[in-house]
């Protein structure tokens, strides 16, 4: 994909969510640069994604190393960092530790603290390591199907039901 502004390659993709409607924008690391800098100086009320992005990833980063940092991956849900920065959303709580430094800022200048200082429910609080482990294990059953390797993906669906009946048990009691 090419720049919207000249003919050189598109490396980052940006894609504005301030308005009513979503605006992407395809730029080349200088376009990229001007429109990221604009966006620093212009007085907005609550920083954007792509403000935030630009004072993260410091935009002398080469295109390569974006590359790389967006193949990053969670080893339990398979989320990238790519998938993330297109979607806004992450795949499971452990998303949190693989992608920690890269996170970490983010959260700082949006929410100002890097820990959830808020309310919690009181009711339906399910342990996150236990629906860190089923989402695991379904993804390792769904690799297990891909493979063809059905021997292995029964076991999984049995520990998986393991688990699940635990959880019930864990939150009836």
């Amino acid at each position: 994909m090419k720049c919207q502004h000249c003919e050189k390659p598109a490396t980052f993709h940006i894609t504005e969510l301030t308005g009513p409607e979503p605006v992407e924008y395809h730029l080349c690391e200088d376009h990229a640069t001007k429109y990221l800098h604009a966006s620093e100086n212009a007085e907005v009320p609550s920083p954007t994604l792509a403000g935030v992005l630009a004072k993260q990833l410091k935009i002398g980063q080469t295109a390569e190393e974006l590359a790389r940092l967006d193949k990053k991956a969670c080893p339990i849900c398979g989320i990238t960092f790519y998938e993330f920065r297109h979607q806004g959303r992450l795949g499971c709580p452990h998303d949190y530790v693989c992608f920690e430094q890269e996170l970490e800022p983010l959260l700082v200048s949006i929410h100002g603290e890097k820990r959830h200082v808020g309310k919690q429910p009181l009711v339906g609080q399910q342990n996150t390591a236990d629906q860190t482990e089923l989402i695991r294990l379904r993804r390792e059953m769904q690799d297990a199907v891909d493979r063809e390797d059905y021997e292995k993906a029964s076991q999984l669906r049995d520990r998986i039901r393991q688990a699940e009946q635990k959880q019930k048990r864990g939150g009836a009691a």
